[in-house]
């Protein structure tokens, strides 16, 4: 794997860790429930952010179409935390095995994202996955903050 993807890897590795101790522990009504309104449940952003990285990295990056479906990322309730978990580990994992084939000369390959019909490198596109997911981060660690103090 180029260092610099392994650096990257160590990264995502960390925030999937972090996002893993977010949801842990908590009953369905703590992963279902939003602080308010237009604002996300933890089994949205836990969802949403799986499917946002095997898009980005999985379908942009790597070239292998995942058939998302994102709206049905948003309408993800009564779901429990071992399976959000599993969902965010087999996205690391699906992100793991695309980044260990990446070359220098795929960084610079040209993709279209789909969903906005944009044209940006590889390296744009693992760029935006990391960013998106760790924004996404502090999402869910700020939603479990709320949810432990107002209901202890």
């Amino acid at each position: 794997m180029l260092p610099i993807l392994a650096d990257y890897l160590d990264r995502l590795t960390t925030v999937h860790k972090d996002m893993n101790a977010a949801l842990r522990d908590l009953p369905l009504p703590a992963l279902d429930w939003s602080p308010g309104p237009e604002i996300n449940s933890l089994a949205v952003l836990a969802a949403h952010t799986a499917g946002s990285e095997r898009y980005w990295i999985g379908d942009a990056a790597g070239q292998e179409p995942s058939q998302r479906d994102r709206a049905m990322e948003f309408k993800t309730a009564g779901v429990d935390a071992a399976i959000l978990i599993a969902r965010l580990d087999a996205s690391l994992t699906h992100s793991q095995s695309v980044l260990k084939r990446l070359t220098p000369a795929d960084l610079e390959r040209i993709t279209n994202t789909t969903h906005d019909d944009r044209l940006v490198s590889v390296a744009w596109a693992l760029q935006h996955a990391l960013e998106h997911v760790s924004v996404h981060l502090g999402h869910m660690q700020i939603t479990r903050q709320l949810w432990d103090q107002t209901h202890p």
